[in-house]
């Protein structure tokens, strides 16, 4: 087999060693490691799909179609490529969860488990190997009353130390640490201290943030009306002196702000650090195709998935650039019809994922059963559209990425379809609610017509990650996700299992293969654009197609 497979048959890239050297510190196994790279990408994927084909009634029926469906350009989530079908039999294949947590140190309280049940439910999700996202708003705030102690409450983010703490502790199976997000409603009480929460050096460090933003906040933004952060939980007596009280519908006010003040406090550290980001709750919720039966508060560590309680990201992507025919020509086109068949088969694959792998919790695996939701999404867009001739920032780029979005978006739900008529529907599924959702409301009228008639096997089916991973494992470096590339060459430092470092160049997938097909890498046409060179608004445009 080619040591790549490049789109224009005249051209074989071989393996980048990084790529190389990640595929085998991180995804391959026993033996496969001590393979040239070529085959040992080649054992990776016959592991994988023979796994993933065990699900099925006749595996060998299957396990030729899901090796050349990897061949393709699909490439599972990390989990499932670090996990599948080797002898870690207690290993998830699934990257991230998302966990609740209750206001209480023990016991149940509205449905959530307590802080320290729930520190032990994350302790043995990340030692699987799963990473862990929790929404920290139920817990009360900092001085509020503690009955029956005569005590009163540190607040969430003393509890989200302990968390980090635990994270720095507990090693994730496949030697690797575990990653965590933390969340915190806009109208929580602490929500200035979270804000600020990793402003010291160091602290946090096992955990991304997010502001969970509400609509209310966002209108009283906009008219600069007094925001007023609330808790269910009851204020001490001194912070009742200085002004809190209750309101009509129960909740306590502990205090009114300027909403100004905190979201550019929120821009200010998210421009100098990254973080905090922001989730819009509301808008969130009312997309969500399972909104009648679920609640989503939270996310996982890399917030592509928008998880309820003990949900789980069973994710894969697709290489887009295996779909471009004659690359920087004037002829050259995306492949949408093999697109469309190796996302038909990546779904049935992604939905054996959740019958074969572990499962930390039972839960976990009672959530993933009656919804059964997947991630499929797509790596190497911006180099896609290099090799297409659209510069990324330009509206032509914008209307292929959407119809690259649409065909998969269909294709998805059409194969999950035709997987609720052989394996039968999620068992949440009710036809009326789910076809009510803002987003199957805007699938074509024949997959609605399907869908109320047949079911569909997974909840939810699409989910763009990061991928920053296994693009440079699986896919010579492909520019990342949705995004393109930041520079076309560039020196990393890679440490070794044995605490040195090497030092690797690492060239942009596009970019070689410019190069190798003749053309001049010194001399760029226009469209060769990186993401530093194009606007914020082009990159939100970008995200909004």
């Amino acid at each position: 087999m080619p040591s790549r497979p490049a789109t224009d048959a005249s051209v074989t890239l071989e393996l980048q060693r990084v790529s190389l050297d990640v595929l085998r510190e991180k995804y391959a196994k026993g033996s496969e490691q001590t393979l040239d790279g070529p085959a040992m990408l080649e054992a990776v994927r016959q592991r994988v799909a023979k796994a993933l084909a065990e699900a099925e009634q006749k595996p060998a029926a299957y396990q030729a179609a899901f090796l050349q469906t990897l061949r393709n350009g699909f490439i599972p989530g990390g989990r499932i490529n670090s996990a599948a079908g080797t002898d870690i039999a207690r290993a998830t294949f699934i990257n991230c969860f998302v966990q609740p947590i209750g206001d209480s140190i023990s016991e149940e309280v509205d449905g959530k488990v307590g802080i320290y049940t729930a520190l032990l439910q994350a302790a043995e999700t990340m030692r699987r190997g799963g990473g862990v996202g929790y929404d920290f708003s139920a817990i009360r705030p900092s001085g509020a009353k503690v009955k029956g102690t005569a005590s009163y409450a540190s607040g969430p983010v003393s509890y989200m130390h302990v968390f980090n703490q635990s994270c720095a502790t507990v090693e994730s199976a496949g030697a690797r640490r575990g990653a965590q997000m933390g969340v915190l409603r806009v109208d929580h009480p602490d929500i200035m201290e979270f804000v600020h929460a990793k402003q010291e050096a160091g602290a946090l460090s096992n955990f991304n943030l997010s502001v969970g933003v509400t609509d209310l906040f966002l209108e009283q933004l906009e008219r600069a009306e007094p925001f007023q952060l609330v808790h269910k939980a009851e204020p001490s007596d001194a912070q009742v002196a200085q002004g809190a009280f209750q309101r009509d519908d129960g909740l306590w006010v502990y205090h009114t702000i300027e909403p100004r003040v905190l979201w550019d406090t929120i821009m200010r550290n998210t421009y100098n650090t990254g973080e905090p980001g922001v989730l819009f709750l509301d808008r969130i919720n009312a997309e969500n195709n399972l909104n009648y039966c679920e609640e989503i508060q939270a996310v996982n560590p890399c917030g592509e998935e928008c998880l309820a309680d003990y949900s789980c990201c069973c994710l894969g992507s697709i290489d887009l650039t295996c779909f471009v025919e004659e690359p920087f020509t004037e002829r050259a086109a995306f492949a949408r019809a093999a697109f469309g068949e190796t996302v038909r088969t990546a779904i049935r694959m992604l939905d054996n994922v959740l019958d074969v792998t572990a499962w930390p919790l039972p839960q976990q695996h009672r959530e993933a059963m009656n919804k059964r939701r997947v991630g499929l999404g797509f790596t190497g867009l911006g180099d896609s559209l290099l090799m297409l001739r659209l510069r990324y920032d330009s509206e032509p780029a914008r209307a292929m990425a959407a119809e690259i979005a649409r065909v998969m978006r269909d294709e998805a739900y059409r194969s999950s379809v035709e997987l609720a008529k052989e394996k039968g529907p999620f068992p949440l599924f009710d036809a009326d609610k789910y076809l009510a959702s803002p987003f199957v409301q805007r699938l074509p009228r024949d997959l609605k017509d399907a869908i109320r008639v047949h079911g569909i096997r997974n909840s939810h089916l699409l989910s763009i990650a990061p991928t920053g991973t296994i693009s440079l494992a699986f896919a010579d470096n492909c520019s990342n996700g949705i995004e393109p590339a930041f520079s076309w060459y560039y020196n990393r430092k890679k440490r070794q299992p044995d605490g040195s470092y090497a030092d690797y160049q690492v060239v942009d997938h596009a970019y070689r293969l410019y190069a190798a097909l003749g053309h001049d890498p010194a001399a760029l046409p226009p469209y060769f654009v990186g993401a530093l060179e194009i606007s914020a608004k082009d990159h939100m445009r970008m995200q909004a197609a």
